[in-house]
Order: structure tokens, then C-alpha cells, then sequence
């Protein structure tokens, strides 16, 4: 795995010396990413300069070493990543060994386009990537990302130049970058938890969209952005190609298009593992992975002394009976609050999943043994594991029983009594029966509930029911409601479920989840890569019958069969816990201090970000402990810590 960074100034401002200079520098911010090898090239007619740090993992050699120009010299690249099938995409290409100077993904990459151009090679790769690629004879610039955007690439221009990285760190090299904060990101991170793509927290700079590259001429100019890979599109193919097993057959269609999928991510000159939870996608990676290695497989799990958020005694177990070779780190509330301060530069722009802190210990962990492990994700968005996706199915059944005119009433009496009012209610006999979490969110699900009412179909509704914040232009005033790509598309007649699981794909995969894994693994040079996110293991997710999908009330039933095979049920069949830590009441107690600084009303009213106002009240409640707004407030933590620690 590595980083890479770019600028293309087309005005002869700069000799070649000082692009690779500037090139160099940009990809230094990303040591992290690549620590084992550094590089810069530059096209001085152009005015184009790449730079790349490399973390060894396929071909140690030299033979690796970045950029790298094909043996025609018509294309250099900087490339970010892993090919999983590499020897396919060298045979469509029509490479040999001879043709090769060694035996990295990156070689066959770049030799690929030379040979059959950037449509053909993608339309074939398979694997994790984010790349610039420059094409010397046309003078043009294509930057890409992976189908599923496992990889992360920014870009965007400055001072008359395109500038591109892996992270925000590297454009942050470039002297005289401070473009303008986006109000609109700082609502969406507020909603989300995240920044979805193409947005980014500034303005005029974009992420590559997954499953899409984008060609740029000589001056810097987008010439175009296609979609090479959609998984809309790919879901509705499969739906053509009606599944020819049920049941236990397939299960064992499954078993073999995992077999194969798991074998070509073991594909490692570096020591090799896994993270394991003990849950149904972690424990079937593993399991798979067992079974084909002569060794014992090295897994690695972080436990938490408070049993609500403790996994690791299921992990242990697992690990027992597959005979993994186990490492487990018990960690104290102490040791995980430590993680909070290193957040906004690890993660580079602001980011709220609170799991961003045990997936950053677990990353730690496992780089102290090895330089690759897998990872269980990409299942529920698969497989349809989620809760909330039958949730949905069963609410809107119920709501298409009604005219709409009576849904938009009921909606509307719901959001007509305040949140504070339904909040008082909450603290009353009614409140007495619920937790303190649902007390204290009382108002926010009642008006979370009237939107969903009120929403024009299945892909609506679940917008509503996934944001975190019902109104966050109450709390980021100059900011605009704006819809992303999961929003706009037309996911047709399918049901609730599968179009929740369509727009969980498109946007709370990448942005949310996979960012979180890149970010946390590459702060410690772990590679991290997701076997289940594979296109053939799509195809076949979305040719299942829904029944092979969810029976008994329960997702993933394909998954869950095939596991079985492995592990007992008993060890891995209990309630989804997610991987979280108890930050809100860290809040009220070691944190306290810290977000007290940052949420200081003087401090919020001179940045101009916030209504202060707003956030003062929901932090005065949440810290009194009347309720519990830990989603309202993380987001504004992360961002108040990001500009602090952060921001040029």
C-alpha cells in the first residue's frame, strides 16, 4: 500500500527541479502511507510531476519503485493499491514474464494501459487502487479510483495548478494552500458522521468518486469523468441472471466464489493476518483463510474492560477453534481516550464514527506483527446484514396501506410539537420506561419519524432514518441541504431492503467505513485489505433470492450457513454489537475538559461555523447527563479538534 501526490502547472512557472522538489514534498506528508521507498518523476514540457511513497508488500525489489513509466515510455503512473488479478489483466493485455522487468501489481498496471488503454484495464482489475496515470503522448492526466473506493484520492486546482493526493496532507504541502471551509461538508458531517464523495470539508476540492476516473488536459482542465463501474447498474445485471441454486446449493456456489476471492487477497511477500471480532464476517474470512494456510493464521482483536463494548471473549473463542495463531489487547478507557487527540490529523479531515478509535488500536496491534491483514467488511452491505434494511421494508408496508395524505398529516402533527416539548414528555411516566439514551433522543427520533412519514418512497424514508442530525441548520446556519449521489438515483422498483443496501454501497461503504479502515490502518503502514468486496462476490449477493438473503427474521443467511461449516453456531450467533466505544460518557468525565475548550460559546461565535447558542444548550444537556446527544456532538468535537490541529 502506499500514497501518492501530484501538481500540474501548466505555466512554466516552475523549472523541473522545483516540480519534483514540490511533488516530493506532497508525497512526504504521506511517510505513513509508505514508509519503505520514495520517489519522484516529472514530464518538464508539461509541467506535470508525480511523487510516491511506497510500502512493500507485492515484489520487494526495486523492480517496484514509483512513479513508474512502462517500457514504451508512453505512461507513468503513481499508483496506490493492490491488483488481485494481476496475472488475468497481464494475459487480456497480452503481457509474458519476458515483458516484465519484475512482478509488482503496478508494472502490470501501467504496461496494461500502455497496451489496451485505461477503459479496458479497468473494465478487467480487480483490487483496492487509487492511481495517476500520464499519458505522454496525448498529455493527459487520468486520475481513478477502485469500484468500491476502498482507496482514497483528493484533488482540485490551486493558484492555476492541479494539485492531487491520497490525503489531504499532501495538497496541504503545496505553498499558499488554505482554499475556504464548505459549510454545506460541515452539515453533511453533521448528518453523516462523514464527508461523502465528490465533496471534501473545502471548497473547489474533490475526492475521485469510487468506480469512477477522470481524464484532464495539459492545462489542467477536466476533459471528462466516466463511470466505469456502478454498483446500481452491476445489481441490476446480476437480477438478469436469476439464481439457478437455493438453499444449501447456494451455499456452496458461495463457498467457492469465496474460496477463490479470500486466496487472491492472501497473495503477500510481507507477513499476512486478520482482524477478528468473532462476528459473522471476520469469522468467515478467517475460517477460509485457515483452511488454505499450512500455518496458523495470526488474528488480532481489542477488547474494552467495559463488557458492553467488549467483543474480544467471542473473538478468543473463534480463534480457539480455528487454531489461529491470537494476539488480544485488553484496553483500558485510558488507553482508548489517549487515541482521541491523534484523530483529526489521522484521519485528515473531519470524521465522526466514534469506531474510528478501537479500528485505529486494532490496526496498531496487528502492524507490530504484520504488514497485511484482512478485514470482515463489505457483509452487511452485501448480504443484507443490517437491521434497519427490514426495518424499513416492514415500516413502509405498513405506511403503503395508508393514502399518503394521511402519512403527510400524521408527519406533520409529529413534527409540529417542538423537540424539547417531546423531550419533557420523555422525562416523564413515558420517558421512565426507556433508557437514557431514549429518553434523551425522544424529540430527535419523533421528528425523525415524521420525516420518514412524510418521505416520497423507500430511497427517502432511509436518507431520514440514517441522519444523525434532523436539522443541521440549526446547528451550521449558512449552510445548504444538499443531496449526494446515492440520492439521486433512480434505484426503480426494488423493494426497501435491496435499495437501502444500494445507497449503503454508493455512499455509507466508502465514505463511512472504508475511509475509517484506510485512514486508521495506514497511520500505523498496515495494509488492510477487504475480501468480500470483490465484484465476482457482488454478482453473486445480487442473484441470490431474497430468502437465501434473510430467513427467521435474520440477515445474511447465506453467510451464516456457510460459517457453519466452520464454527459451531453457538459462537458466533448473538446480537450485532458494533465496534464502539462509550465516548458519550467519556464526555461527562475525562473528556469533559477537552470538549469544554472546544465548545466554548466565545470560541464557537468567533469562527462563525456554529450557532453557538444551539450547541451550548446540547452540550450543557448532554454533560449534565438530562440526555444523551453524543451524535449531535461528536461531529461538532471532530470538527472544533480538526480546525485546531489541523487547518493551514
Amino acid at each position: 500500500m502506499c500514497g501518492l501526490a501530484g501538481v500540474l502547472d501548466p505555466s512554466g512557472r516552475r523549472s523541473t527541479e522545483e516540480l519534483q522538489n514540490l511533488a516530493g514534498a506532497m508525497a512526504d506528508q504521506l511517510v505513513h502511507r509508505g514508509p519503505d521507498d520514495r520517489g519522484t518523476w516529472s514530464d518538464p514540457r508539461s509541467g506535470l510531476a508525480l511523487g510516491h511513497r511506497r510500502l512493500s508488500v507485492v515484489d520487494l525489489s526495486t523492480a517496484g519503485h514509483q512513479p513508474m513509466c512502462s517500457a514504451n515510455g508512453s505512461w507513468s503512473i503513481a499508483y496506490n493499491g493492490e491488483l488481485y488479478n494481476a496475472e488475468e489483466l497481464a494475459s487480456v493485455a497480452g503481457l509474458e514474464k519476458r515483458d516484465l522487468r519484475g512482478h509488482s501489481d503496478t508494472e502490470v498496471f501501467v504496461e496494461a494501459l500502455s497496451r489496451i488503454g485505461i477503459p479496458r484495464t479497468l473494465e478487467t482489475a480487480v483490487g483496492m487502487f487509487a492511481f495517476a496515470a500520464w499519458d505522454l503522448e496525448r498529455r493527459e492526466l487520468w486520475l481513478g479510483r477502485d469500484r468500491f473506493g476502498e482507496k482514497p484520492l483528493y484533488r482540485g486546482l490551486h493558484d492555476g495548478c492541479l494539485i492531487f493526493g491520497s490525503e489531504l496532507k499532501a495538497l496541504h504541502a503545496v505553498p499558499g494552500f488554505r482554499p475556504p471551509i464548505d459549510h454545506d461538508s460541515i452539515a453533511d458531517l453533521l448528518r453523516l458522521g462523514c464527508i461523502p464523495a465528490p465533496w471534501s470539508i473545502y471548497q473547489g476540492i474533490s475526492k475521485v468518486r469510487p468506480g469512477h476516473v477522470e481524464r484532464f488536459d495539459a492545462n489542467g482542465r477536466q476533459i471528462e469523468q466516466v463511470c466505469y463501474w456502478s454498483p446500481v447498474e452491476a445489481a441490476e445485471a446480476a437480477a438478469c441472471a436469476p439464481p439457478e441454486q437455493r438453499g444449501e446449493e447456494a451455499v456452496d456456489e458461495l463457498a467457492e466464489v469465496l474460496r477463490r476471492v479470500v486466496d487472491s487477497r492472501m497473495v503477500a511477500d510481507v507477513p499476512l493476518g486478520a482482524f477478528l471480532s468473532g462476528g459473522i464476517d471476520s469469522s468467515t474470512i478467517v475460517a477460509f483463510m485457515a483452511a488454505r494456510s499450512a500455518a496458523p493464521i495470526r488474528t488480532f482483536t481489542v477488547g474494552f474492560s467495559e463488557a458492553a463494548y467488549d467483543e474480544s471473549p467471542y473473538a478468543r473463542s473463534v480463534a480457539s477453534h480455528l487454531g489461529t495463531d491470537h494476539h488480544e489487547l485488553v484496553v483500558s478507557p485510558t488507553d482508548a481516550q489517549e487515541v482521541v487527540p491523534l484523530l483529526p490529523t489521522m484521519y485528515d479531515e473531519p470524521f465522526a464514527d466514534s469506531s474510528q478509535i478501537p479500528t485505529f488500536l486494532v490496526s496498531r496491534l496487528a502492524s507490530r506483527h504484520v504488514t497485511v491483514a484482512l478485514s470482515g467488511d463489505g457483509g452487511d452491505e452485501l448480504f443484507g446484514g443490517y437491521d434497519r434494511y427490514r426495518h424499513l421494508d416492514r415500516l413502509r408496508s405498513v405506511l403503503d396501506r395508508y393514502p399518503d395524505s394521511a402519512r403527510q398529516a400524521v408527519g406533520k402533527g409529529l413534527s409540529s410539537v417542538s423537540v424539547a416539548t417531546w423531550d419533557r414528555l420523555g422525562s416523564g411516566p413515558l420517558g421512565r420506561m426507556a433508557t437514557l439514551g431514549a429518553r434523551g433522543r425522544l424529540g430527535h427520533r419523533a421528528h425523525k419519524l415524521a420525516r420518514v412519514l412524510a418521505a416520497n418512497g423507500p430511497a427517502e424514508a432511509y436518507r431520514s432514518m440514517m441522519g444523525s442530525v434532523n436539522d443541521s441548520s440549526a446547528f451550521v446556519p449558512l449552510a445548504m441541504d444538499r443531496r449526494g449521489p446515492a440520492d439521486e438515483l433512480d434505484l426503480g422498483d426494488r423493494s426497501g431492503f435491496e435499495q437501502a443496501m444500494l445507497m449503503d454501497t454508493l455512499a455509507y461503504l466508502p465514505d463511512d467505513l472504508l475511509a475509517k479502515v484506510d485512514r486508521a490502518s495506514m497511520a500505523v503502514s498496515l495494509e488492510a485489505r477487504v475480501p468480500i468486496l470483490d465484484p465476482d462476490l457482488f454478482n453473486f449477493a445480487w442473484r441470490l433470492h431474497h430468502g437465501d438473503r434473510v430467513r427467521d427474521g435474520r440477515g445474511k443467511w447465506v453467510l451464516r450457513r456457510l460459517l457453519h461449516r466452520y464454527v459451531p453456531p453457538e459462537m458466533v450467533e448473538r446480537p450485532k454489537m458494533g465496534f464502539g466505544v462509550p465516548v458519550g460518557e467519556w464526555l461527562r468525565g475525562p473528556l469533559r475538559s477537552w470538549a469544554d475548550d472546544l465548545l466554548a460559546p466565545a470560541l464557537l461565535r468567533s469562527q462563525g461555523f456554529f450557532a453557538f447558542e444551539e450547541v451550548d444548550t446540547a452540550w450543557q444537556a448532554h454533560r449534565s447527563g438530562e440526555k444523551d446527544l453524543i451524535f449531535q456532538l461528536w461531529p461538532i468535537l471532530m470538527f472544533q479538534a480538526w480546525l485546531a490541529e489541523v487547518r493551514p
